[in-house]
């Protein structure tokens, strides 16, 4: 009997189509790269922004944080539209969005057109966010559906890589930020127009990829779904998967909608909800945006000249690459919740770290910041073992948990949510650097997220349950 079912277990493994599984997650990771370029690129164009549109501290921040906005309502949204159009559909949608964004963003004459390209490249970012892992988790075996999602901030970083590259070498090339570049042009305009390159492959790309069978399953589109599984696990495999799909939403096949987040028992909110939420927020209240978009300006602020502090991001990215690569190779086999839990602990030391560095920073004889040689040796390793430190736990396996934690009935409706806190707590976060750099210094700055990254700890190991090896019909709300 038991040479039966490991006979049946091994043939189904060879019935996958495990190259096509691989090559459409990649189409979707794309998604993530130009949420990385997106995110990433704004943090060479500060100083062109501030000479374009005559802004201030205080508009700056909101110029740099507007997208955020809109990455907010696009990953709530986005995920309510992906329960009726579908997950392709939505990535598409995205897809135009960031064509248009950066077009639009780099051709920008005024504060006001500016906002509203980067608040669209917003909705775009937030979509594709929270649908990219989802889908990658509702088509993925779950034996390497953690490895496969993780590569989503390999792309995630891989953009920001980019955004941090391409910056660079436009800079250099120009001279500054604000040099004059090709047709005229000043070069933090073609640090916007790059990703137009990007976001034509990532709409081609998902022409050619399937719907996510699990949708539409949720759809009562079955003879669809049979036809996507048998794709990608052959069909004997699909006959089995779409009866364990179908078993899971058994007992309550109605459309989603967002009151599903509420127990129907007790009329309050479902605990998995509250806990996608925290994790979602304590991903930004350690503070990694503020050194992915005001990287450069942070840099400077503690006397590195531009092109120093640029060439510092292009580094932080590709150390950030090499942790994901760690993340990879260890989330499907120790799991998410001790990664998690480890890289709180790292980010809580690193950053106390620059913190004590920033503490003791002096003023030099032009009244800017200056770090003394230890101190600034200090600041630029303990700032650069802290991204490592994000980007092999909180970075890739929040977004792995977001996408595979609730179970199938409200995965749209827990993604909107979940996706709206964490963009939400990221524009919060942005904003208000500018505002804390200029109150309480870099130091207090920094101090802030210390203490978050250390309730994290407690959140991690007194709330979140462990998701490795499960099917998504195993999961439970």
């Amino acid at each position: 009997m038991n040479s039966v079912t490991l006979d049946g277990a091994v043939a189904a493994k060879h019935a996958e189509n495990t190259r096509l599984i691989v090559q459409i997650s990649c189409v979707a990771t794309l998604g993530g790269f130009l949420f990385g370029f997106d995110s990433g690129v704004i943090n060479g164009t500060v100083d062109g922004l501030k000479q374009a549109f005559q802004s201030t501290s205080a508009q700056i921040g909101f110029e740099v944080a507007s997208m955020l906005l809109g990455c907010a309502l696009g990953a709530f949204f986005a995920g309510r539209v992906a329960d009726i159009w579908g997950r392709r559909s939505v990535l598409i949608i995205s897809s135009v969005l960031f064509l248009l964004s950066a077009l639009g963003a780099g051709a920008a004459h005024s504060a006001s057109f500016f906002v509203f390209a980067r608040i669209m490249g917003g909705f775009a970012v937030g979509a594709a966010s929270v649908i990219a892992p989802a889908y990658i988790a509702e088509v993925a075996p779950a034996r390497y559906r953690g490895r496969l999602a993780t590569v989503q901030q390999i792309a995630i970083i891989s953009g920001l890589f980019s955004a941090f590259l391409s910056n660079f070498l436009l800079a250099k090339a120009a001279g500054a930020s604000t040099g004059v570049l090709w047709l005229g042009q000043d070069a933090w305009r073609w640090m916007f127009w790059m990703q137009a390159l990007p976001s034509s492959l990532f709409l081609v790309s998902l022409l050619f990829i399937p719907e996510s069978p699990r949708f539409l399953v949720v759809r009562k589109r079955d003879s669809e779904a049979r036809a996507v599984l048998a794709r990608l696990y052959g069909e004997r495999e699909a006959a089995s998967k779409f009866s364990e799909i179908g078993a899971s939403l058994a007992q309550d096949r109605h459309r989603p909608k967002l009151s599903d987040l509420l127990d129907k028992a007790s009329g309050r909110v479902r605990p998995i909800v509250w806990v996608g939420i925290g994790l979602a927020t304590f991903q930004q209240l350690v503070g990694i945006n503020v050194v992915f978009y005001y990287g450069a300006v942070l840099w400077q602020a503690v006397g590195f000249s531009e092109n120093d502090a640029l060439l510092i991001n292009v580094f932080s990215g590709a150390l950030s690459i090499g942790a994901c690569l760690i993340a990879v190779l260890l989330i499907d086999r120790v799991g998410r919740k001790p990664l998690l839990w480890i890289g709180s602990v790292g980010m809580t030391v690193t950053l106390a770290l620059v913190t004590f560095a920033f503490a003791h920073a002096g003023l030099d004889a032009s009244g800017k910041l200056a770090l003394s040689p230890a101190m600034g040796t200090l600041a630029l390793v303990a700032a650069n073992v802290y991204v490592a430190f994000f980007n092999m736990s909180w970075g890739p396996v929040m977004w792995v948990m977001l996408g595979e934690m609730f179970p199938n009935q409200i995965r749209g409706s827990g993604l909107a949510v979940a996706g709206a806190a964490q963009w939400t707590s990221n524009f919060a976060i942005t904003v208000s650097f500018p505002i804390l750099l200029a109150s309480i210094g870099l130091a207090g700055a920094y101090g802030i997220y210390a203490v978050a990254a250390a309730i994290s700890v407690v959140f991690v190991l007194r709330c979140v349950r462990e998701t490795r090896g499960k099917e998504l019909e195993q999961m439970e709300g």
